[in-house]
């Protein structure tokens, strides 16, 4: 066993001492990932044991995750909504929370490789990407910084940019993308994408965002933004959820229809989507149970 594959079982381990119950599901997670991605996990791991963080912690912050993902998740069953509808009600304990940041940061990392439609996001972003094209790359919302890895280690594109609105989010990715890929042409920003006038339309060969729209109050105008500024025939990347609770969601979609049609809406059109249902069930299931549902979508300019 390699030392990365080494460093992935002592997580599961120390992450089954603070919660045996999640034993089946970790092994069951690893077995099904394929070398190069555990080795992308281990190597990942000997990222953050080199920043000074221990194992231990990385289990933390992964728990800390799957435990507020799990009290949302019984307040929807209860209530039928989310706990939160408005950016302001989660900046505070979310956003503004450095400590909480850092450690919900660090656990989506984790469940990037180990949930099983995080796995599969991640995977189809690696097969859709292009492999040969050139130019401008836009991701908006980077936040631990694997998307816009996936980007650097399989495009060709001439320069990246990400802007965050999250300082921690912007750190993260910073530090990880110079430690693996330090001649990269790469800006990682704090900065409004919907705002900033230095960003002109029709202006990138290539817009990604992961897991943003669930978090702001008016995702339609996100996906107008995308659309502005994307080059006719630009690569467009975006995944998000469907009755999915977590502790920063605050935009409700119940069917993927209804997403889709905001989509389409937006002045965008879909090329290939990807439709996640809940593990064990089917989308109609997912949907009539009101259970979380993962999309992800490459898209492209509308008429171009």
């Amino acid at each position: 066993m390699s030392d990365s594959q080494q460093l992935v079982s002592k997580l599961v381990d120390s992450v089954i001492d603070q919660f045996p119950v999640h034993r089946g599901f970790l092994e069951q997670a690893v077995e099904g990932a394929t070398e190069d991605e555990r080795d992308r996990l281990g190597s990942y791991l000997h990222f953050c044991l080199s920043k000074g963080l221990s194992l231990e912690y990385l289990a933390e912050s992964y728990l800390t995750i799957l435990g507020d993902t799990l009290d949302e998740q019984e307040y929807f069953r209860r209530h039928g909504h989310y706990r939160h509808s408005t950016f302001a009600d989660v900046a505070e304990s979310v956003y503004h929370d450095r400590d909480y940041m850092d450690r919900y940061m660090y656990g989506l990392a984790i469940t990037t490789f180990l949930w099983p439609n995080h796995v599969e996001m991640s995977r189809f972003l690696r097969r859709s990407l292009p492999r040969d094209r050139g130019g401008r790359y836009l991701e908006v919302g980077p936040g631990h910084g694997f998307l816009l890895m996936a980007a650097i280690e399989t495009g060709s594109f001439d320069d990246f940019l990400g802007v965050d609105l999250s300082p921690a989010s912007v750190e993260q990715t910073r530090t990880i993308v110079e430690h693996f890929h330090p001649d990269a042409p790469v800006r990682v920003e704090l900065r409004d994408f919907l705002t900033a006038d230095d960003l002109a339309p029709s202006s990138f060969d290539a817009v990604v965002m992961g897991e943003v729209l669930e978090h702001v109050e008016q995702p339609e105008v996100f996906l107008r933004r995308i659309a502005d500024l994307a080059k006719p025939g630009a690569f467009v990347f975006v995944t998000t959820c469907v009755n999915a609770p977590a502790v920063d969601h605050i935009y409700l979609w119940r069917t993927t229809d209804e997403l889709e049609s905001m989509i389409s809406d937006s002045g965008l059109s879909i090329v290939e989507p990807l439709r996640l249902p809940y593990e064990g069930k089917t989308l109609d299931q997912s949907r009539d149970e009101q259970l979380p549902i993962n999309v992800a979508y490459v898209l492209a300019k509308a008429g171009a």
